[in-house]
């Protein structure tokens, strides 16, 4: 795993051989940070699930003002900590230690707000719809105009709307699916048209990195 590009462009990441933590292809994530361009510089980010961080670390290297690290595993977290000493990040970064339903819990109780919110759970796990509902039900975790992103299988089928969220737009990339979500109370700033040409552009591009 690398860095794709901004600030930390190029820094190594390591992974944990052997366990269930699935980063993200890097064709894809070149595909989701184009889409959130717009609106990364300054954001606050959440990353559900994060495992070793990879997806996090990204935004902070393009030029998100914080992150929030959500990862239950002890072990993954101890990786995710390297990985940010590795880059040299010491601000803008909290590390919430717990499930992704109870650290909605908690930060839903603090009043926090994110720009940005990534979701990436193992596939088969149970998690999906009970986080989904949980932020249907405390949509001002959410920004106003902020976007959630869920990735997922292909083959799991995710609602159209929780809630005061609804999809807006899809990515996918062979068996992986970046699904987003807005608030309905906001017009969503990103839509459904060019996701394809998203995805088409980030093959072509894949050597120059």
């Amino acid at each position: 795993m690398r860095v794709i590009a901004g600030i930390y462009k190029g820094r190594r990441l390591k992974g944990l051989s052997g366990r269930a933590v699935r980063p993200i292809p890097d064709r894809l994530k070149e595909a989701l940070f184009n889409a959130l361009r717009p609106r990364l510089i300054g954001a606050r980010v959440l990353d559900l699930c994060a495992g070793t961080g990879a997806v996090g670390i990204e935004a902070l290297s393009r030029g998100a003002r914080q992150v929030t690290f959500v990862e239950r595993s002890r072990i993954v977290i101890e990786q995710l900590r390297h990985n940010l000493a590795a880059c040299g990040i010491r601000e803008g970064v909290e590390i919430l230690h717990r499930d992704a339903a109870r650290a909605l819990e908690q930060l839903g109780r603090r009043g926090e707000a994110f720009d940005v919110i990534f979701f990436d759970p193992p596939y088969a796990s149970e998690l999906y719809e009970a986080v989904l509902e949980r932020l249907a039900r405390t949509p001002s975790v959410l920004a106003p105009e902020g976007i959630l992103i869920v990735m997922h299988h292909a083959k799991r089928a995710l609602a159209a709307r929780y809630g005061g969220l609804e999809r807006v737009r899809q990515l996918r990339q062979g068996e992986n699916v970046l699904s987003f979500y807005a608030r309905r109370d906001a017009e969503a700033a990103v839509t459904s048209r060019g996701a394809d040409a998203d995805i088409r552009a980030c093959s072509r591009s894949r050597g120059a990195h």
